[in-house]
């Protein structure tokens, strides 16, 4: 398996928001090849700080997914995003591998 993880820190009164935004999020990730789940994730420490986990089948079909017009759909709808504010917000990317289970 492959998971990747996208962190975003966003103001602590507009977290509410993005949750809101991620539980209606449009879902064409769901329907690729290999992809296996979304969680959106949410620092007990650091409300403020959100990471969703997408978790794949293997690299290869996730870098397929980063690599399709899907994608870049998503990710443009972002940088449309009415709000200044977490428009500008930028996630830190990080990528596994399961080695053990």
């Amino acid at each position: 398996m492959y998971i990747v993880h996208s962190t975003i820190v966003v103001p602590l009164e507009k977290v509410s928001e993005v949750i809101a935004i991620y539980r209606h999020r449009t879902g064409s990730v769901d329907k690729w090849p290999g992809f296996l789940s979304f969680q959106l994730l949410q620092n007990e420490r650091r409300p403020e700080e959100l990471t969703v986990q997408l978790t794949w089948q293997d690299k290869d079909s996730y870098l397929a997914w980063a690599r399709s017009d899907d994608f870049r759909r998503v990710h443009e709808l972002e940088k449309r995003y009415p709000d200044a504010e977490l428009r500008s917000v930028r996630p830190t990317v990080r990528k596994y591998q399961v080695v053990a289970e």
